[in-house]
């Protein structure tokens, strides 16, 4: 039968009646009556389709490739699918997963013994103190953080009366004026400075600095310069500049000292010598720090790192033998340590020689290169 209602007393559409068997339809004479003078209605039935239907159109889940008895599907389920407005197959899938997992669980702890608890973060700490982690990503990713090639700029003049910081000693340069330039019978260009504080010197061009600030774009990566001591600020030292600004050094300079010190300066602390050497490294003094440099510059921007956290022990070099020491501070390319022997603290660059797991490092990358030499074939060629 049709139950129909008139448009002002029901504004929704009319059914079939869920009760009365889908085979009992409409017939002509009723169909009739209503032809003149009545709106006919769209008709949507909803039918419930019976368990295995469902399950037949329904796509194949990763439950249904499983054995029979744990199928879903199956009668012996520990959950029935039930049709809700919130259901869904990823819902149930979690659901009956969990109740599964929790029954093998209790099965499990009744069959077999529990197995041991598992290594927590905290046991492993040793093992990274003794062997941490060496990486060699780039430093950064824009040529004016990275450049290592001395610009192509014309050269600043040298002139008599100009303010200069001058060479005293090895590590030990102070602020004078230029009083006379002299050329000597070979045809080297030689500087009079006249200290602020008591002395003179006749001093080569790579042995001078600008007092004033450099520009920007005269400073790359290998650049010979002068840092003004942070203990005494009439005192200043040579050294390599080893990174530019970025967002890895918190847009800071770092510099390495001609003692193998790393610090990390600002603009104004940094001073361009004026006459460098067509090759920085021959200014600085032979030995196992040159070496370093030129090894970090043939690596830039790709530097050999070791990653270490605070409080984490290690060996370092110190006055010429390893000692204990622990990491304070993490600064970028920079460890604070304290050596446990007498409490002194120094600031190390992470790739430093100074460093025991970087020397082992280095060595055994040295023997692997060998290694690749001698196996790789040699053609002998006769004439």
């Amino acid at each position: 039968m049709i139950k129909t209602e008139n448009m002002a007393e029901a504004p929704y559409e009319s059914v079939y009646s869920v009760d009365e068997s889908l085979d009992k339809k409409p017939t002509l004479d009723t169909l009739c009556c209503y032809s003149h003078g009545i709106t006919k209605y769209a008709v949507v039935v909803l039918t419930r389709l019976p368990e295995y239907k469902i399950s037949a159109l329904r796509p194949p889940t990763p439950q249904q490739f499983y054995s029979e008895d744990e199928s879903l599907s199956s009668s012996d389920s520990d959950m029935q699918w039930e049709p809700q407005g919130h259901s869904s197959d990823s819902d149930f899938f979690t659901s009956a997963m969990n109740q599964k997992a929790a029954k093998a669980a209790t099965e499990s702890s009744v069959t077999a013994p529990s197995p041991p608890p598992a290594t927590s973060k905290t046991n492993t700490v040793p093992r990274l103190e003794t062997t941490p982690v060496i990486i060699s990503s780039a430093f950064a990713h824009t040529s004016r953080e990275t450049t290592n090639v001395r610009p192509n700029l014309p050269e600043e003049e040298v002139k008599v009366d100009m303010m200069v910081l001058a060479r005293k000693k090895h590590m030990k340069w102070q602020r004078g004026k230029i009083t006379e330039l002299l050329t000597k019978e070979d045809g080297r260009l030689k500087y009079k400075v006249n200290f602020e504080e008591k002395g003179r010197s006749l001093v080569s061009g790579h042995h001078i600095a600008f007092d004033h600030t450099p520009k920007l774009e005269q400073l790359y990566v290998g650049a010979r310069v002068v840092v003004r001591c942070q203990e005494n600020k009439f005192k200043f030292s040579p050294g390599i500049l080893a990174e530019l600004p970025s967002r890895k050094n918190r847009l800071r300079f770092l510099v390495f000292v001609d003692d193998h010190t790393p610090v990390y300066v600002g603009l104004p602390s940094l001073h361009l010598v004026c006459r460098p050497l067509e090759d920085n490294l021959e200014d600085v003094p032979d030995g196992p720090h040159r070496d370093f440099l030129k090894q970090y510059l043939k690596d830039w921007p790709y530097p050999h790192l070791t990653q270490y956290k605070p409080g984490q022990t290690f060996n370092a070099e110190l006055n010429g033998v390893l000692q204990k020491c622990e990491v304070q501070v993490v600064d970028s390319s920079l460890i604070q340590v304290v050596f446990q022997a007498n409490q002194q603290k120094e600031w190390i660059h992470r790739g430093s020689i100074r460093l025991e797991h970087m020397t082992r490092f280095l060595e055994l990358k040295e023997l692997g290169n060998k290694k690749k030499e001698k196996a790789q074939p040699q053609i002998q060629v006769t004439i």
